[in-house]
């Protein structure tokens, strides 16, 4: 008996004949696992054997080719045959399970029992990690244990450790190995021993690699060891395959502040030192095979993720990275003596014919997101040059022409893509490849290069040169119903129907643009009939088409008509979490007349708008309180806002700034009809009971600790007379409104 303080647990050497009450606890032991330990039993044989061969390239098909000769014959020649647990064994770890199950073990008497459980697993290291029930017992054993031990345990079964990692149970096991000793990086005394475990565990891995990398499961092992070893977070997104929001926005040029940039900068930001050297030693080690294995590691989809993990954290290491990515793309060895990566003519050539494959795509992508750019320019002149279009149409390979353009370094490059893809344009469009479009249309913008050009060729994709521009912005809307529609000369506005995200994020786009390129976008949006306007608000994407317009600098008169069309539309625009920030845009670009008629729309749905996901910001933002109580004072606050604002404008304001200076002025003309029609407004508004209104889901979130400035100045002013609110606050903070700072939007994470 092994005697834990107060407790008594039977050692494995305890024999028990009774073979239900064994049976009954394994089926215990099963169940009710702590969270994130539970993994859903598949059909087939258990462990390495019946799992070592099947990288499903797509879920379901199995039959994928080995990455060479070689590892299919070292694969055949040495898989592990798992021997039977015996069932002493498994019921010393059943009663481990059922003893953490029932909490009446403290944290000293937890340790000991790990300790003295894992002790029991040396020599059998392999057999007890990749049983089914039993694994799940030991991932408890290894995040409760103490350093030492984990070491230990770690150090021991580093000959194995590899199998291990490629068995559909060990591998959690592996996992939490790491995770485990993730934990102790924070203490500097522990920072030699955990490197003496990873140096003993990358020592096997590198020895025989290729069954490691092209493992589904090994694979994901190896890419938490890397990670681990870089002193990165173990489950950040950006390298576990997700592709990050931020990185989809930075390619569409979509960042709404300088924030994001930072952001995006640290989001790889190393929280510990990490083991510079056995990361090196692992990557090169895990490269270190054959030119002939290299050209199939390529393909494989396993080894891609690690190489793209690999990839992601050596960004911004120019040294690091010129090394490695030659070897990554079968390149002969650079000369030192001269700065940058030569690539001969026959490597290029296998580099085009490669990337027409979905695992190499992807590899390419992340190689042309890090890049050095001496590395970049051999790239896009040796192998992407003269080739952009026929890329541009393949399945795969239009992502990485998307990424190619994105990091596009100078104006000449521009000009070389620009006057490949430009006038194809409509052939890209009709096959669906969007996305190469939208590419060109940022990076265009962000070079400030061939943006005429651009925007000429776009119109030209979608007008034909004897038909008029204005139906640009409907057909950009519905791009896919636009470009399926066999007689495109009789197509019509599509109601009802989704709107094209892609499409969207072109227009976006293009309304970053001077006003004096893109006069034919302005007027074609400003001339859709008004229930175009309102279904397009009224769709998460188009509503962003809108609010992209209403920040270009655009004429005040074009904002205007537009936002007049929305009108007796805003209460039913407010309630939705999308249309809420097209409300506040409209706000921000209107007169004092059509700023008090959003208010008043507002008001009558206020009690709805309190219960809504941004209507209490809303709310706050807009003032409808203080309009709903003193219309006047609400006015003046409104004129005296827009004063401070021209004033800082005045001051310190760029002249490229889009927003608009003097917003509240108007024609005489304009404000006379509209403060006519204001007087009726409330009767002619008719609502939808907006109880029953099901709420869209979240696509925008708020910055929780943003002042509102209305909410500020009520507390400033709470105890002062009336005639005194009227006066304008020396110290008053300008009405910014045009920003977008601590606001984000979810965006798509696939591939679009």
């Amino acid at each position: 008996m092994v005697s834990v303080g107060s407790k008594s647990l039977p050692s494995r050497r305890h024999k028990n004949t009774e073979e239900d009450s064994l049976m009954a606890d394994r089926e215990k032991s099963s169940r009710g696992r702590n969270k994130g330990m539970r993994r859903k039993d598949q059909k087939g044989n258990r462990g390495f054997d019946g799992d070592s061969n099947k990288r499903n390239q797509s879920g379901g098909a199995s039959n994928v080719k080995p990455a060479s000769k070689k590892q299919s014959e070292f694969e055949h020649q040495n898989q592990f045959v798992r021997k039977e647990i015996d069932p002493e064994t498994s019921k010393y770890f059943s009663e481990i399970a059922n003893l953490f199950d029932s909490n009446e073990v403290d944290l000293e008497e937890r340790s000991v029992i790990c300790g003295n459980a894992l002790e029991e697993t040396r020599g059998r290291e392999y057999e007890i990690a990749t049983d089914y029930i039993i694994s799940h017992v030991l991932q408890t054993l290894l995040e409760g244990c103490e350093l030492d031990q984990l070491c230990s345990f770690l150090r021991n079964s580093a000959t194995v450790f590899p199998a291990i990692a490629m068995d559909r149970s060990g591998s959690h096991v592996a996992e939490s190995a790491l995770k485990s000793l993730a934990t102790h990086l924070e203490n500097p005394d522990a920072y030699s021993v955990i490197e003496e475990a990873l140096n003993s565990l990358c020592k096997v891995i590198v020895d025989k690699p290729l069954d490691m990398l092209c493992n589904c499961y090994g694979s994901h092992v190896l890419r938490r060891l890397l990670c681990l070893c870089k002193g990165v977070s173990l489950d950040s997104p950006e390298l576990h395959g997700a592709k990050s929001s931020k990185a989809l926005a930075k390619r569409m040029n979509l960042k709404m502040s300088h924030f994001d940039e930072n952001e995006n900068e640290n989001d790889l930001q190393i929280p510990h030192q990490g083991f510079p050297d056995v990361f090196k030693n692992l990557l090169s080690g895990l490269l270190n095979c054959s030119r002939e294995d290299m050209k199939y590691l390529q393909v494989d989809q396993y080894c891609s993720l690690v190489l793209q993990t690999a990839l992601r954290l050596m960004v911004k290491q120019d040294e690091e990275l010129l090394e490695f990515i030659p070897l990554i793309l079968c390149c002969n060895s650079t000369d030192t003596k001269v700065e940058g990566l030569h690539i001969e003519t026959e490597v290029a050539k296998e580099i085009l014919e490669s990337m027409k494959d979905n695992s190499f795509s992807h590899l390419v992508e992340v190689i042309l997101e890090v890049a050095p750019e001496s590395l970049y320019n051999e790239m896009f002149n040796k192998v992407f040059k003269n080739s952009l279009f026929e890329l541009s149409v393949d399945r795969c390979a239009n992502f990485v022409i998307q990424s190619l353009i994105s990091h596009a370094r100078d104006q000449e490059q521009m000009g070389l893509i620009c006057e490949e893809l430009a006038p194809r344009f409509k052939d890209l469009l009709e096959q669906g490849k969007s996305g190469v479009v939208a590419s060109l249309i940022a990076v265009s913008q962000r070079l400030q290069s061939h943006e005429h050009k651009c925007c000429e060729a776009l119109a030209g994709a979608v007008c034909s040169t004897n038909e008029s521009r204005i139906s640009i912005v409907p057909r950009l809307l519905f791009l896919d119903y636009y470009f399926g529609c066999q007689d495109k000369s009789t197509w019509e506005w599509a109601p009802g129907a989704k709107m094209h995200v892609m499409g969207c994020l072109i227009l976006q786009g293009i309304f970053k643009f001077s006003s004096d390129i893109i006069q034919p976008y302005i007027t074609s949006l400003t001339s859709m009939k008004p229930e175009y306007t309102i279904e397009t608000a009224k769709d998460s994407s188009g509503a962003r088409v809108i609010e992209a317009f209403l920040a270009s600098d655009a004429a005040i008169k074009q904002k205007r008509r537009l936002i007049n069309k929305l009108r007796g539309h805003f209460g039913e625009l407010a309630l939705h979490t999308s249309g809420s920030f097209t409300v506040e845009k409209c706000f921000d670009a209107c007169n004092l007349t059509l700023r008090e008629a959003i208010a008043t729309e507002l008001l009558d749905v206020k009690v709805d708008l309190s219960k809504a996901k941004q209507g209490p910001f809303l709310l706050r933002k807009l003032d409808i309180d203080g309009y709903a109580s003193r219309p006047e004072q609400w006015k003046s606050r409104q004129e005296s806002k827009q004063s401070t604002y021209n004033e800082f404008c005045t001051m310190f304001g760029s002249s490229k700034s889009n927003f608009p200076r003097n917003t509240l002025v108007s024609d005489a003309s304009e404000d006379a009809s509209q403060e006519t029609e204001l007087k009726n407004t409330r009767k002619e508004i008719k609502h939808h009971p907006t109880s029953g209104f099901k709420r869209h889901q979240e696509e925008h979130a708020r910055d929780k600790d943003e002042p509102f400035a209305g909410e500020k100045r009520a507390k400033q002013k709470k105890n002062k007379t009336s005639e005194a609110t009227d006066k304008p606050v020396s110290k008053k903070r300008p009405f910014l409104s045009g920003e977008m700072t601590g606001k984000k939007r979810h965006s798509n994470k696939l591939r679009i």
